[in-house]
């Protein structure tokens, strides 16, 4: 008989405080200037258990930090709101075979690019003039909300990138048993 894959209990736990990490990151240290800008590194932490811990639970994370960061906002959960954080965690899962042969910085940003674009830039923006400007002119809208997020996210792209990048030097995963690079384990 095969062994079915399990999720083991280290791996639940170090989920768990990727989790509040972002959660943290996002509600309690991150920037808002305006309703509709947020700087913050809370999609680092989702990457990350991603890259560790695969697309699935990577996905989890991303879910769960959206939701009980929701707790903590005045707006309360929206599922449509929910897609771009569990885009990274997927993301960085699917890129975690090329992530073991080398963390680099064009690697990295790679990765973060994809659900950037997709989720945060594309999907999140026509999300913002769906809910704002059904009444009006969406495409106009959905312009205005492309444009602010774009720069938005260009700034926090590059800050994104350089953390993990700075994270994986200082080998902190390495050293606690999570990240063997050039090995390509299933936890």
């Amino acid at each position: 008989m095969q062994k079915q894959n399990q999720i083991s209990t280290k791996s639940l736990a170090y989920c768990a405080m990727l989790t509040a990490l972002s959660v943290v990151f996002a509600r309690l240290i991150g920037l808002m200037p305006s309703e509709s800008v947020r700087f913050s590194i809370e999609a680092v932490p989702i990457f990350l258990a991603g890259m560790l811990f695969g697309p699935l639970l990577g996905g989890c994370v991303g879910f769960a930090a959206d939701f009980v960061g929701c707790l903590f906002s005045p707006y309360g959960f929206n599922p449509i709101f929910c897609i771009p954080p569990i885009l990274y965690g997927v993301f960085a899962g699917l890129m975690r075979p090329l992530l073991r042969k080398q963390v680099s910085i064009w690697r990295l940003a790679i990765a973060f690019l994809l659900p950037v674009v997709l989720g945060s830039l594309l999907y999140q923006s026509a999300a913002l003039a769906y809910m704002y400007y059904k009444d009006g002119p969406f495409f106009q809208g959905f312009v205005y909300y492309l444009s602010t997020r774009a720069v938005q996210f260009s700034i926090t792209l590059v800050v994104d990138v350089l953390v993990t990048y700075f994270i994986f030097k200082a080998r902190v995963f390495e050293r606690i048993g999570l990240w063997n690079p050039g090995k390509d384990e299933n936890k």
